[in-house]
């Protein structure tokens, strides 16, 4: 049986050099092989794309569909998908299945992103729709070699998407009074550190109740940076305004003036711009924060 493999180019499967196929088991139950044609032949399906593990299957299912008198459809047999270790994927490896992936939290499009695009010619890039991810595939630039489905690869583009991803695409995902009710603010101001869209709670239990860190050299210094807090509304502009002032006042740049408020207001040497998180903590925690 010969055809055109989309992926492989022309294939050849000696159908006389195998055992005729089983149509019905000895039970009474059908396996795949001739019910998949027929419902694929009255479906009117026009192109499968399936694992180059299946190209034997093709040459028996290609003669059915001509037994059946149907149009047999395009066939394309893509590379196997192997663990970073190049163990191939199965069933008995649930951590990589799609069930466990969106319980890790991991976004549909950077899973198919990666199952889509590695093996082929060009970036591994995260793809935000469907229609995006399939204006870049192409068929003929797949490698015949099996791909490797690194998660460490799939955690860059999970970032990637999450970082692109504004409040109106994760809203649901939260409750109503999420985050203080400061659910918008709140997410563009943290959504840059994030891995996964569910990180979010973790950055609102951090920063919401904070134990302040507070080195003994830095005490007097932050006590009249407290004192120098703008009056009013804490906005994003608070921050630059506070400690344009102190630096101005206590001498103090640089690492030396930034850090000890930092670690002061959030317990932490690292996390979002403190612009934009300063208005999510508020007047009443950066007062009981600072000594």
């Amino acid at each position: 049986m010969h055809w055109d493999d989309l992926i492989r180019g022309p294939q050849t499967v000696d159908l006389a050099s195998m055992s005729d196929p089983v149509l019905v088991r000895e039970d009474g139950t059908w396996p795949y092989t001739l019910p998949s044609v027929a419902d694929d032949a009255d479906m009117g399906v026009t192109h499968v794309i399936r694992g180059d593990d299946h190209v034997a299957n093709t040459g028996v299912q290609i003669a059915l569909f001509k037994a059946l008198g149907a149009e047999p459809p395009r066939f394309g047999h893509h590379n196997l998908l192997t663990t970073a270790s190049g163990e191939g994927l199965s069933k008995r490896l649930g951590s990589l299945s799609l069930k466990n992936l969106a319980e890790d939290g991991y976004e549909p499009m950077a899973v198919a992103s990666l199952a889509v695009l590695i093996g082929a010619s060009g970036a591994v890039e995260a793809m935000e729709t469907m229609e995006q991810l399939a204006e870049r595939l192409d068929l003929s630039a797949i490698s015949k070699s099996a791909a490797k489905f690194d998660v460490s690869e799939l955690d860059a583009l999970n970032r990637k998407l999450v970082h692109g991803m504004d409040w109106a695409a994760v809203a649901s995902r939260f409750q109503a009074d999420a985050f203080g009710g400061q659910g918008e603010a709140f997410w563009n101001a943290i959504r840059e550190n994030l891995e996964k869209v569910g990180d979010a709670n973790g950055w609102w239990d951090r920063l919401a109740n904070a134990t302040p860190v507070i080195d003994s050299e830095d005490r007097d210094f932050l006590v009249e940076a407290k004192a120098m807090l703008p009056a009013g509304d804490v906005t994003s502009a608070t921050w630059s305004a506070w400690t344009t002032a102190v630096k101005e006042k206590t001498g103090r740049k640089g690492r030396g003036l930034f850090m000890p408020l930092r670690k002061a207001l959030t317990g932490m040497e690292h996390g979002p711009e403190m612009g934009a998180i300063l208005p999510i903590i508020g007047r009443e925690r950066i007062l009981a924060r600072l000594p």
